[in-house]
């Protein structure tokens, strides 16, 4: 397992939130989430995600992801 803080632009409401911890929760592998406005912090299993796999549910959601 392994763990990701995300960086997350574009957050304005608990909407955002949801909305990204639906979609970080989608992703195979993605074991628990904690999501506030501006980021998220993800325990995952690295044999089956990558923390660009995160990224990119991240924008897919309609947000960005800032290193």
């Amino acid at each position: 397992m392994a763990d990701a803080k995300l960086k997350i632009e574009g957050m304005s409401c608990q909407h955002c939130v949801q909305a990204v911890k639906k979609a970080l929760g989608d992703v195979a592998g993605v074991d628990s989430t904690e999501v506030e406005i501006g980021s998220a912090t993800v325990r995952y299993d690295n044999a089956r995600a990558t923390e660009k796999d995160l990224e990119a549910a991240v924008e897919k959601a309609g947000f960005s992801v800032r290193s």
